[in-house]
């Protein structure tokens, strides 16, 4: 694979950057009524990352409880603010902790927390690059509405970054400290998370590498809560809140055109 600056125009966000372990990354896990297996995410990143963070987001489910006697780091929000809120506060709690980065898990189960340590191999291999666990293992399994919301998304917001990105809608990422401290990203709900992309390339000058991964839907065998992700509604946001990010920069075509020329990362020795 070629490096980095002869494949994106990213730079490294850290002269010598601080070799990742579980010991400086810490998990954020946003949380709305997911008493179904809240516990279950908390205890399985806890094997893997020293430090955990679960934002409940004015469960109404008994969500805290079920987490409150693990060695987190719980925040509750006293009403529902939010996906994007809740990150955020997760960030800043990180921050304040002095992590390097960030590891972001869905509280529904649906992301496997033995893939953190592939993630931070893969952001070590990448110093300044923000990874995402792709969901690219076992695709058939994901339901087909999502995978045509994915695939639209992908095409977009690549188009804001400036670069092409697989999976920009998986919860299941990590932000290299420069990226999850940039000040006033906008954007709410799941239209954070696409903000996040744009701003870690426009802002930080980050790239983004992704990791195959495999999510886990709902099945005979297995049971989760029904996503929180409504298609039409927030693909409509993402998608608005998008555009305006693409217009607002100008030369939109000349913008597609570097997008396109620029392929994917798919770091495929984690």
């Amino acid at each position: 694979m070629p490096a980095p600056d002869a494949h994106y125009a990213w730079k490294s966000v850290m002269a010598e950057p601080t070799r990742l372990d579980r010991g400086n990354v810490a998990v954020v896990i946003p949380a709305l009524n997911e008493r179904l297996r809240i516990r279950e995410v908390a205890s399985e990143a806890l094997q893997h990352i020293d430090h955990v963070i679960v934002v409940d987001d004015g469960s109404d489910d008994g969500t805290s409880d079920c987490v409150r006697d693990l060695p987190v780091t719980l925040l509750r929000h006293s009403r529902r603010m939010g996906k994007g809120q809740s990150l955020r506060d997760g960030f800043a709690e990180a921050a304040r902790m002095g992590m390097q980065a960030v590891a972001t898990m869905d509280g529904d189960g649906q992301h496997k927390a033995s893939d953190l340590p592939r993630l931070i191999a893969a952001a070590n291999r990448h110093p300044g690059a923000l990874v995402v666990g792709a969901r690219l293992k076992k695709r058939a399994s994901q339901p087909w509405y999502r995978r045509i919301g994915n695939d639209f998304g992908d095409w977009g917001i690549s188009w804001g970054c400036g670069y092409r990105v697989v999976d920009t809608q998986s919860g299941q990422r990590l932000y290299p400290r420069a990226v999850f401290t940039l000040p006033d990203v906008p954007g709410e709900g799941f239209v954070f998370e696409a903000q996040m992309l744009m701003s870690a390339s426009r802002q930080a000058g980050a790239g983004v590498v992704a990791v195959p991964v495999e999510a886990r839907y709902a099945s005979a065998e297995q049971e989760f809560r029904k996503s929180h992700f409504r298609l039409f509604r927030d693909l409509y946001n993402i998608t608005s809140h998008t555009v305006k990010f693409i217009l607002a920069r100008g030369d939109v075509v000349r913008e597609y055109r570097v997008t396109r020329a620029h392929p994917p990362v798919i770091d495929q020795d984690a």
